[in-house]
């Protein structure tokens, strides 16, 4: 049990915070663990999840025991862009999904990352999302950070909570917009119906996405560079719908196969690029993930068009 005196100028505030505040190597969500087991003690007695501690309270903790995922590690290749004792980054292939669910096989990221980082990841994130700061849709490829421990995990969850870092996107849309470039703020939200998915329109969280033509086929198709500075599900996917250009290959928001376009073999969509601050060095991280072949593929095609 560590033992920590709660300081002066603390009138009624959550324990969870206090603690997170008072040690920043642990997340709050690991204090809520801890609250949550019963190993926070207040004053000699066990304390609610929920309680509010002042100045002078005694406070003991300690952390439950971290328990060992269920899931198998599989050996499957992963793509490394960077990596170090704190955090990787890896560039997902499309059809790859990140963390298991419903319907998934053994042969998620997770699965993979369980084996490649040897057991680093265990607690981190829960059992079924170790390390997992933020996601990427299946058929989407790029750009995917990782933590291996609980202050890398909890600092990067701040930048992205709180949009400061960079995420840039590449991808293929039906048709070229009017505008060579364009800001799409529009809120995005569970489709009332369709709950597999989003919709924009009121009620919804805000949700901006910055938009560009890098290249244009004729006017079948362009492609288009996105910076998100929001992290909704599907934001790209939905504002491309909006903007009434949606993502090649992407019927779920209304693309339609051209017979003057070939086929796109997925959703064409791509995170090509991120910044972020290092967790712990501080230093910037400016990472580039390169086009898959697929993609290439299809840009070659359309070139062709």
């Amino acid at each position: 049990m560590t033992t920590f005196t709660v300081p002066e100028g603390i009138r009624r505030e959550r324990a969870d915070k206090v603690l997170a505040h008072a040690f920043p190597e642990h997340s709050r969500g690991a204090f809520q663990r801890a609250l949550e087991a019963g190993l926070v003690k207040a004053d000699g007695k066990v304390i609610a999840q929920d309680q509010e501690v002042t100045t002078g309270q005694v406070l003991e903790f300690s952390f439950p025991e971290t328990i060992q995922a269920e899931l198998k590690a599989v050996d499957i290749p992963l793509n490394v862009i960077f990596e170090d004792k704190h955090l990787i980054v890896l560039n997902k292939a499309a059809g790859m999904v990140v963390h298991p669910g419903i319907g998934t096989g053994e042969d998620t990221m997770v699965h993979a990352l369980l084996a490649h980082c040897a057991g680093e990841l265990s607690g981190i994130g829960g059992v079924e999302r170790p390390g997992i700061v933020h996601r990427l849709d299946k058929e989407t490829s790029g750009l995917l950070v990782v933590a291996k421990n609980d202050a890398a995990h909890r600092a990067l969850a701040d930048q992205f909570a709180s949009r400061t870092l960079r995420k840039e996107y590449v991808t293929l849309v039906s048709g070229v917009p009017k505008t060579d470039s364009g800001s799409i703020d529009r809120s995005i939200s569970r489709h009332p119906v369709h709950r597999q998915r989003m919709t924009t329109g009121e009620g919804g969280r805000p949700s901006r996405t910055d938009w560009a033509v890098e290249k244009k086929f004729g006017e079948l198709a362009a492609l288009l560079r996105c910076r998100i500075h929001t992290g909704r599900t599907h934001q790209i996917r939905v504002h491309m719908k909006s903007l009434g250009h949606p993502v090649l290959g992407d019927s779920t928001y209304g693309w339609k196969q051209n017979p003057a376009l070939p086929v796109p073999p997925r959703i064409m969509l791509h995170a090509e690029h991120l910044v972020f601050t290092h967790p712990v060095s501080g230093k910037t991280m400016d990472l580039t993930a390169p086009l898959p072949a697929d993609f290439k593929k299809m840009l070659t095609a359309l070139r062709k068009v």
